[in-house]
């Protein structure tokens, strides 16, 4: 039976709580409480985290409530409980990977972004499940047991960060942070009905996150509405010296620039590519969050988004990391995993670099997208979960379909360009569509300002 005052208490939207923390309404460790009691009662179905740290997720709360009572309070994720795809470095905490090869790494030194959200006063309160070393698209390969669809029981939840999207859907925590190398934020947040951003990249710092991509890994937050992750991406962003791929962006208030007037921005609509083969109600949710931006906006035109389906440089550098651990133990993969590592053993020296450059020059390039468009406008996931046992009863078939998933996230981490995912309805059968907005590099502020005014709407 679920504690109604837990209930409530997990209901609150992050920057609600915040304030409420803030105010002295609510205290940091009641809110980590009603998030323990919420994964007691339902993590052993869903499967959404891999390590609970609930002895020191209380006791940081309870620092973060002295610190509030005493005048010092830092923000809106001060005191708030936090979770972390189990991908990222917390000292003295295993990081897994989903995988029996990690089954007992404790890190000694903390990921960049952990960092920044300790000094933010946030509560991390454990490690969220995934697809074996991120290398999947739906979250049924992982040592802890596949993850499962909080808002589509027995479906998946989307990878590689399912583990992330469905413990912030059920009020598990109040945001958690993801990796996405080809949607693996994007996707598992439209299939749960969640608001998730990749950032632009190098805007975050992955340095502490375990890699699956240099070229194309981003790491950024998950939340119930846009403006808890403007919250969480306002305490993330910033450059790294010790990360190779930071970028250095002007700081930026995303909470305050919410607010901004979106009357002039010019959508693009990506039809080619985006919405072939499109569900039909998909499409109409789609097509209807479209008529409901244009009339929020500055008009819309069609826009032909540049597509790349040479995974080379993923492969490539997928096998470059595993290497030395394969040729140690490679029955600690699980085969499937370990087949995709191997796919990128044989990549020619040649075929690596053309391919890094190509994307080097489609990156350049992006900025004319943004000539005649301000927002780039896509579904998110062009077809609706499928079901875990289906998944994994055809191992064959798996990456197949898992790509099918993540092909409308992909174009935006080769382009390196911040795109978010928000709810824009269901199916009739009750499954979660996502709206994919995308936006010029470093041109977070906008996307989210557009993101937050089609959500006001939408809700309202």
């Amino acid at each position: 039976m679920s504690d109604p005052e837990s209930s409530e208490l997990t209901a609150l939207s992050l920057c609600e709580a915040g304030r409420s923390v803030r105010d002295g309404r609510v205290s940091p460790v009641a809110l980590t409480q009603a998030c323990l009691v919420r994964i007691k009662e339902l993590d052993s179905a869903l499967h959404a985290f891999i390590t609970v740290t609930a002895e020191s997720a209380l006791e940081e709360a309870g620092r973060a409530e002295a610190e509030v009572r005493s005048g010092r309070w830092r923000g809106l994720l001060h005191g708030i409980p936090i979770a972390l795809k189990d991908l990222v470095d917390v000292a003295g905490v295993p990081t897994t990977a989903a995988s029996r090869l990690f089954s007992d790494r404790r890190p000694n030194e903390e990921a960049e972004l952990v960092r920044r959200l300790r000094d933010a006063g946030a509560v991390l309160i454990g490690k969220t499940n995934l697809h074996e070393f991120a290398y999947g698209g739906s979250s049924v390969i992982s040592t802890h047991g596949p993850v499962d669809n909080p808002r589509a029981p027995g479906h998946t939840p989307g990878g590689s960060s399912g583990g992330s999207a469905a413990a912030v859907a059920t009020g598990m925590c109040y945001a958690a942070i993801g990796t996405d190398t080809g949607g693996s934020i994007r996707q598992p947040a439209a299939l749960c009905g969640v608001v998730g951003l990749k950032p632009t990249y190098g805007l975050v710092s992955v340095r502490g996150v375990v890699p699956l991509s240099w070229t194309l890994d981003h790491a950024g937050p998950m939340a119930r509405t846009v403006a808890d992750v403007a919250a969480v991406l306002t305490c993330l962003a910033g450059y790294d010296p010790r990360d190779i791929n930071s970028h250095r962006f002007p700081a930026t208030d995303y909470v305050a620039a919410l607010d901004r007037d979106v009357r002039g921005l010019r959508l693009g609509i990506a039809r080619t590519h985006f919405f072939d083969t499109l569900d039909a109600e998909i499409q109409a949710r789609i097509d209807q969050a479209i008529a409901q931006l244009e009339r929020m906006t500055g008009g819309k035109c069609e826009v032909t988004v540049p597509i790349d389906t040479d995974r080379a440089v993923h492969a490539a550098e997928a096998w470059t990391y595993h290497r030395q651990f394969v040729e140690r133990a490679p029955e600690l993969y699980h085969p499937e995993t370990l087949r995709r590592i191997q796919s990128g053993a044989d990549i020619a020296a040649s075929h690596y670099i053309q391919a890094r450059q190509r994307v080097q020059s489609l990156r350049r390039d992006s900025s004319e997208l943004f000539r005649l468009a301000d927002v780039l406008v896509t579904p998110t996931v062009p077809t609706t979960p499928p079901k875990i046992s289906e998944l994994l009863a055809d191992l064959d078939q798996l990456r197949p379909r898992e790509l099918v998933l993540l092909r409308n996230t992909r174009p935006f981490n080769v382009l390196g360009l911040p795109a978010i995912t928000v709810p824009c309805g269901c199916t009739s059968a009750g499954f979660p569509v996502g709206l994919q907005l995308a936006a010029a590099r470093g041109a977070e502020a906008t996307l989210l300002a557009l993101a937050h005014a089609y959500e006001k709407q939408a809700i309202g």
